[in-house]
């Protein structure tokens, strides 16, 4: 009688180690070049917010609107249209895919609803909730809003059992400390209730995409990152549109004000191109924060997208201060620091920095 042999092929399993270990490692980079689009995405965003009627609005006399309405319904406005391009964009790269029957398939299905869930809490809530902390506090809050990565980690670890341990841990809690550390750059002299009440906004919108990092992640493990990238923008881009404002615009006293301050906007040309350039980024970021996160997990793909917290910055100092000439765009070298250190909390998160230098010496060690 024939005995099966058990033994595991000691090459086969090397070469399922390194599969396994690049396909984690592409993650990474995926996830890491979402945060350099992120931070594009904001500086977009906020210049198309300085544009024609923007302008007006944001101006000295704020076109006769209340400090209500300037604070909420146009700050959510500005994130709806947003995310509405983003939609048109998306729509249209999953046409030229061949994917859009796939997408229209795939809203019916519990994957799809998944998704929406998360582009609820991701778009409406934590996306209008960002850009108001923006127009109330300024930069700081772009680093702030990215405590998200240990909030996705401990609900990734929550929720689906995800990877855990003490090293990563204190990964991100170096980038958390990172974070702040470039945010301490928006304090300049003493604070106002404003910029208080947009400190406490921006960790609404960090709690909200780490629950749509840990989730999303998921969700893209079961059908296409492009095809869940679509049902993202289009939930968030409607949602946003058709409820979020509204509900503002209802809380300052007319609903109507909402549709009458969309149709200025969607009209606004000067505006609507810089709107056009953060939707088309908003896209890129998102699409690749998702595929990030179903290859390396949720919470080291939302530490890598969380270099947008220097990112950020970076781009509105490129382009509002240097392109646009505006005031107040500069980045202190503590920043820089920041940056670093950033770089160093992920590289903790993804592998024991010893092992570099274990790596080199066994290089050494091998030569005859």
């Amino acid at each position: 009688m024939m005995e099966v042999s058990t033994a595991i092929n000691p090459k086969a399993l090397m070469a399922k180690k390194k599969l396994k270990s690049n396909f984690f490692k592409k993650g990474i980079s995926i996830a890491l070049f979402s945060g350099l689009t992120y931070g594009m995405y904001t500086a977009f965003l906020t210049m198309g917010m300085t544009k024609g009627i923007w302008a007006d609005w944001y101006g000295a006399n704020k076109a006769g609107l209340s400090a209500f309405v300037i604070a909420y319904v146009v700050a959510a406005l500005g994130n709806a249209i947003n995310d509405v391009c983003s939609a048109g964009w998306a729509i249209l790269y999953s046409i030229f895919k061949g994917k859009f029957g796939d997408f229209l398939r795939c809203i019916k299905s519990k994957p799809g609803a998944i998704m929406m869930l998360a582009a609820f809490i991701g778009g409406p809530i934590a996306g209008t909730a960002y850009v108001i902390a923006i127009q109330m506090a300024g930069s700081i809050v772009v680093p702030i809003s990215a405590l998200c990565p240990a909030i996705a980690a401990i609900l990734g670890k929550i929720l689906f059992n995800q990877k855990l341990d003490k090293r990563m841990a204190v990964g991100i809690l170096i980038c958390v400390f990172a974070s702040f550390l470039i945010g301490s750059t928006g304090f300049k002299g003493t604070a106002s209730t404003k910029t208080f009440i947009g400190f406490l906004i921006a960790i609404i919108a960090a709690l909200g995409w780490g629950f749509e990092g840990c989730v999303a992640g998921y969700g893209t493990s079961m059908i296409d990152y492009e095809i869940g990238i679509c049902i993202r923008q289009v939930t968030s881009g409607l949602s946003n549109l058709f409820i979020m404002v509204p509900i503002f615009a209802l809380a300052a006293g007319s609903i109507g004000k909402s549709f009458n301050l969309a149709s200025q906007a969607f009209t606004s040309g000067p505006a609507m191109i810089w709107f056009a350039l953060s939707g088309l980024m908003s896209v890129v970021t998102f699409m690749t924060w998702y595929a990030g996160n179903s290859m390396c997990g949720a919470g080291l793909g939302t530490a890598c997208n969380g270099t947008y917290s220097f990112f950020g910055p970076f781009f509105c100092l490129l382009l509002l201060g240097i392109y646009g000439g505006m005031p107040g765009w500069s980045l202190p070298p503590i920043a820089w620091i920041g940056a670093v250190i950033m770089i160093f909390g992920i590289l903790v998160i993804a592998m024991n920095p010893l092992d570099l230098f274990r790596k080199k010496e066994d290089d050494l060690g091998g030569v005859n």
